[in-house]
């Protein structure tokens, strides 16, 4: 078999369909707007729906960022809906001594929780499932210690400069949206122009290969699920900061969510292969369809819960058969 020559190098059958997981979820994503307009007019596409959804999708977008690192790198974070609810309480606790310490406490602690993670998957090559799994019921569980069981709940004086700042608009545009676009700009060149980046992919790929190539795997896999830790912290800090109050039972199933995203963004479960912006396009799809679920107004949570998991399993058909579709054109370039 020979290559047909173009005026461009060949794609292959990895490029192909690596390409359409990348187009797949927004497009899907602009298709589900199209219809959430034209079925609901102003009560979907009106600004301040529109506003709801972006403060809606940032705290997801946030965590979801984190498990992107963490799922090319060849693992999964299970933990991060619980670190989520953990530091939501502390940074209610912290307040109590101003804002940098309902800052720093959430972060030191929930950063070493993610460091726990790293060090037992990374060092010890303990199973990425068992550990995450493991400390998702600590974080938990110390979330409902700190509040007494959830008996007594913490709230944020409304004169705390962090309190105002998490509540603060910018043409119209809450701070954890603004924060959860900074972040996101600055993964994309982490992860796309950087060595660690690059390295992440590496692991990812093949771990063996990425050791006989040099690379510090056990210290970046720590770092990824630091990074993990970290940014679901700060998801979990503003979400304090916009209700003013930390609750531990908030953030039950955003693992399962974040994970969804990341994978609607054409990430592989296996490592080596995903973007953050087919993750962010991922994170908003979710929270654009439970919106048009609630737009309905006349399903129950059940059946709600059953809408959004049939919407979820369509997206994902959707995500395979374009990256079937883009592997099989290869056909299309060899005679």
């Amino acid at each position: 078999m020979t290559t047909v020559r173009t005026g461009r190098p060949p794609v292959t059958g990895a490029g192909l369909a690596s390409i359409a997981r990348r187009a797949g979820a927004p497009l899907v994503l602009v298709l589900v707007l199209v219809i959430g307009a034209t079925a609901f007019g102003d009560g979907f596409a009106g600004p301040q729906n529109i506003r709801n959804v972006a403060l809606d999708s940032s705290y997801l977008v946030l965590i979801a960022i984190g498990m992107t690192f963490v799922v090319i790198s060849g693992g999964i974070d299970l933990s991060v809906g619980s670190v989520f609810a953990l530091a939501g309480v502390l940074a209610a606790i912290g307040a109590q001594w101003g804002s940098l310490t309902a800052l720093v406490l959430p972060l030191v602690v929930c950063g070493l929780i993610g460091l726990l993670n790293g060090v037992l998957i990374g060092r010890a090559r303990i199973a990425p499932f068992i550990v995450t799994l493991a400390t998702l019921l600590f974080a938990r569980g110390l979330a409902f210690a700190a509040s007494q069981e959830g008996n007594k709940v913490y709230l944020m004086p409304p004169d705390l400069t962090l309190t105002r700042v998490g509540q603060a608009r910018t043409l119209g545009v809450g701070t954890p949206v603004l924060v959860a676009v900074g972040v996101f700009a600055v993964g994309l060149v982490v992860l796309n122009r950087t060595r660690f980046g690059q390295a992440v992919y590496a692991i990812g790929g093949s771990p063996e290969s990425a050791e006989l190539m040099g690379l510090p795997v056990a210290r970046i896999r720590v770092s990824v699920y630091v990074l993990s830790a970290l940014l679901a912290a700060l998801a979990g800090i503003l979400v304090a900061a916009q209700t003013s109050s930390g609750l531990p039972t908030i953030g039950e199933g955003r693992e399962l969510e974040a994970i969804a995203a990341v994978v609607i963004g054409g990430t592989l479960l296996s490592g080596g292969i995903g973007t953050l912006t087919g993750t962010l396009a991922g994170a908003l799809l979710l929270k654009v369809i439970q919106n048009l679920i609630n737009q309905v107004g006349t399903l129950s949570s059940y059946y709600q819960q059953v809408v959004s998991g049939v919407f979820l399993l369509l997206v994902v058909l959707i995500q395979t058969g374009l990256s079937r579709r883009g592997a099989g054109r290869v056909d299309e370039e060899v005679t």
